[in-house]
């Protein structure tokens, strides 16, 4: 059994467990397809164990109705992978995971942050034979965040200049003053040529050219979404710092030879190599029929960034300060004794909330709890959920120890579906909480649902309402 090329590049959802036809995915030969098939379904996974590990993902091979099977469970992280084949050694194969959400939502949430998590470009060959199952704007997104690195960090730097000046400086061309000056009455038309401290126009015209073809791409997309728009808005801004310069295609010095830049800053390296990818018309793996770049996101420091960008709106709103876990501003170290004893050795709260009087202490867990619970009731969720969400309750608990103000409330925030979080909302079950007190403070426990849509002023209300409750 042959395998259509489409078919070489397989895409499965984070957080799930996948079965693939592993005939379908690997073909088969021989007088028993199945056995071969299997046969070159567990090489593979052996093979690639290594890179799937790194994007989160494990494999079995099983028998079900007489039919080899690839099992595939992912984590957490969405990305894409290259992998080698079986039988040739070669990399023919390929591995997508995707947002467990649509990546319209993802996109809307992406912008909702402020862009502050993006995909992560890997160093591992181009993914062979790869499909359309990635949206063009999030390897956009990259480029964009680069060129805007790029720009903040480039210097002026000296260049030769020729221009005609009122006295001597550096080289003065006497002969040229002698011929064409003088007899016209130019004496304080001195031509000279000297090093002037200048901005680099050649790199800003290139990336005038690059941020060109981004915005031609965006426009063809803005189907997909806010996070559209937002990174059109992006191009734009950046073209005010480079308009000036007439675009041109990257090439030679800055588009072409990045390794001849190794001893520029990473910053540096990376603006060029978005640059490069432009130019080369090359893109996240899953955007064409063309080779792509291997990448992963975690979905988990995602949804975090999400839930800092909540709080960061609802303390505006409110008068407190936040900080940030994903910054390393709320890690609490642990005093073992005796020294050097113990296991964990801090608690790193995601986000935390603070005003006067008041501590709110901001737990995300990219987690479905919230939509099965919320669709099953607590009665009906699975054993393994329940176990899971006690693990939470105790985690959030040992949290609102970590601080001292009058009021500690912790929250367990959940991702929902923007349909399940409207919903979840009529029925008025997107915040749900509990009051434990004691002697000296209050302490109080909630779960909050939050939509995956973008729109933090509306994610922001359940936390906000949780806030005026405490106050």
């Amino acid at each position: 059994m042959l395998v259509n090329r489409a078919q070489r590049v397989q895409s499965i959802k984070d957080s799930a467990t996948t079965r693939i036809l592993s005939r379908v995915w690997l073909g088969s030969s021989g007088r028993d397809p199945e056995d071969d098939a299997e046969r070159r379904a567990e090489a593979l996974l052996g093979s690639n164990r290594g890179v799937l590990r790194d994007l989160g993902v494990t494999g079995t091979t099983v028998r079900r109705s007489g039919r080899s099977e690839v099992l595939l469970h992912s984590s957490t992280r969405v990305g894409a992978i290259p992998l080698v084949s079986p039988m040739t050694g070669q990399l023919e194969y390929g591995l997508v995971v995707e947002p467990r959400f649509s990546w319209r939502s993802a996109g809307d949430m992406l912008a909702g942050t402020g862009f502050k998590v993006l995909p992560k470009i890997l160093p591992l060959p181009e993914l062979p034979n790869s499909e359309r199952r990635v949206p063009p704007w999030v390897m956009s997104a990259i480029v964009i965040q680069r060129l805007r690195l790029l720009l903040a960090e480039s210097h002026r730097r000296f260049t030769l200049v020729r221009s005609d000046l009122r006295a001597p400086k550096g080289r003065v061309d006497w002969g040229t003053y002698a011929s064409s000056r003088l007899p016209h009455g130019g004496f304080l038309e001195i031509p000279c040529e000297f090093p002037d401290l200048r901005d680099d126009e050649e790199l800003k015209s290139q990336i005038h050219w690059v941020v060109r073809r981004q915005i031609d791409s965006l426009l063809t997309q803005l189907g997909a979404g806010s996070v559209v728009r937002h990174l059109v808005t992006q191009c734009e801004e950046l073209l005010v710092f480079v308009g000036t310069s007439p675009p041109q295609k990257p090439r030679g010095r800055y588009g072409m030879n990045i390794r001849e830049a190794s001893m520029a800053s990473q910053v540096f390296r990376d603006g060029l190599q978005a640059m490069q990818w432009t130019a080369e018309e090359r893109g996240l793996a899953g955007l064409s029929e063309l080779s792509g770049l291997s990448w992963r996101m975690d979905m988990e420091v995602f949804f975090e960034a999400w839930v800092e960008t909540i709080a960061d709106h609802a303390a505006k709103r409110t008068g407190g300060t936040v900080r940030s876990g994903r910054k390393e501003e709320t890690r609490v170290p642990l005093d073992w004794i005796p020294n050097g004893t113990g296991s964990q050795r801090s608690l790193l709260p995601d986000v935390v909330l603070q005003r006067p009087g008041l501590t709110v202490i901001l737990d995300a867990k990219y987690k479905r709890h919230a939509e099965e619970i919320g669709r099953l009731g607590w009665s009906d969720t699975s054993d393994e959920t329940r176990r899971q969400h006690r693990d939470d309750v105790l985690q959030a608990l040992a949290y609102s120890t970590l601080f001292a103000s009058e009021r500690v409330l912790s929250v367990l925030v959940y991702p929902a579906r923007a349909d399940v979080w409207t919903r979840l909302k009529e029925s008025g079950r997107v915040v749900s909480h509990a009051r434990i007190r004691s002697s000296e403070r209050t302490v109080e426990l909630a779960i909050m649902a939050v939509p995956l849509s973008g729109d933090v002023a509306e994610a922001s209300a359940g936390l906000e309402s949780l806030i005026a409750r405490a106050s």
